[in-house]
């Protein structure tokens, strides 16, 4: 990570306070930054021809593929050549993203269910040596589809879910982790998105609500969530992952990204974020993490007292406000339609059987 790191620290961030469009219901504004995405290197490996997920330390990117009959982590160099592979023997049936843990673990997030059928889920603890230990995961309201995997400072994971209607739900252990499982998910929260206008991702308008991936900061101030479009930075206190989803985030354009649905901190801070497909570039904010602001919790929480945030945590019954301005009906409309679109051209993507 010595080119992430040295080589792109010096770049100015400003913040900016950008009005978004809203409908007549919620015209609070988003905190949008106009920091804009530098290209470090392309990633032309086939084999991270699928790239769904990345996660960084001191000395390399870490990149997961989806799809595969073993779990394999490629090691990039700081050219995105791939230096080394990390393999164990398991196989997975749709690994969607991946996290660093504290004691430097590699988790990769086995969530994937376009269809909606799995009976469990999965998340993967990989250790450098290649050994693994699958943890089966169940969901408490039935099958989820999942893009995002989180892991805290405690080495417990979280899941957020993919909605096409941007109700995004956070789901975590209900109690400690048990090999192979099944462990119980508890439902923990719910993020609601809403609409841009940022360019890319493969089904247009609607993918900027769509969440496929996560992040933690080395430092655990920041979690981050990314839509095919773009990244939301949230601020986390005392650690609780739950609670920043309920504050206001700052919205990080990644325009362009074909499929994007990678993202990782390095532990300078700096944002990566990239895309499938074979030639696609790695690219960077750096000092992402100094675009939030990270005070103390009662701080925060006296502020958010007085003004309620856009992008709060709701209760999964609450109607979902787009940017945008639609109406319900519309919204739902236009909803079901892409659903059928996603699910016809995941169907198409490679699936294994049930982890």
């Amino acid at each position: 990570m010595r080119r992430f790191g040295s080589a792109l620290v010096t770049a100015t961030l400003v913040a900016v306070a950008l009005p978004v469009g809203a409908s007549a219901a919620d015209q609070t504004e988003d905190t949008t930054t106009s920091a804009v995405p530098e290209v470090v290197c392309s990633i032309d490996d086939p084999r991270l021809e699928e790239l769904s997920g990345l996660a960084a330390d001191a000395e390399h990117v870490y990149a997961v593929n989806d799809g595969g009959t073993r779990l394999e982590v490629a090691v990039l160099d700081d050219d995105c050549r791939v230096r080394d592979v990390i393999t164990a023997p398991t196989d997975p049936y749709d690994v969607e993203d991946l996290a660093l843990g504290p004691d430097g673990t590699l988790w990769l997030g086995d969530t994937g269910d376009n269809r909606r059928r799995r009976e469990t889920a999965a998340v993967h603890a990989l250790s450098r040596d290649g050994t693994s230990v699958l943890y089966r995961l169940t969901y408490p309201d039935g099958p989820q589809d999942a893009e995002a995997l989180v892991v805290d400072h405690t080495g417990t994971p979280y899941i957020i879910t993919k909605n096409v209607l941007g109700t995004a739900r956070v789901y975590r252990p209900a109690q400690p982790l048990v090999s192979p499982g099944p462990t119980p998910l508890e439902h923990v929260g719910t993020v609601s998105l809403r609409t841009t206008d940022t360019p890319g991702g493969p089904v247009g308008e609607l993918g900027s609500v769509l969440v496929t991936g996560a992040a933690l900061s080395a430092d655990g101030s920041v979690v981050a969530l990314r839509t095919y479009t773009d990244a939301y930075l949230y601020p986390v206190t005392d650690g609780d992952i739950v609670a920043a989803f309920t504050r206001e985030p700052v919205r990080v354009p990644l325009p362009d990204e074909k499929q994007g649905e990678a993202i990782a901190f390095t532990p300078d801070g700096t944002l990566l974020s990239a895309s499938e497909g074979r030639g696609e570039p790695l690219r960077a904010v750096p000092n992402a993490v100094s675009l939030v602001d990270t005070r103390s919790s009662g701080e925060a929480d006296a502020d958010e007292a007085e003004e309620p945030a856009s992008h709060a945590a709701e209760t999964p019954e609450e109607p979902v406000e787009h940017e945008s301005g639609l109406g319900v009906a519309p919204a739902l409309v236009i909803a079901v339609i892409t659903a059928a679109v996603l699910v016809a051209w995941g169907s198409r993507r490679r699936r294994r059987n049930d982890a």
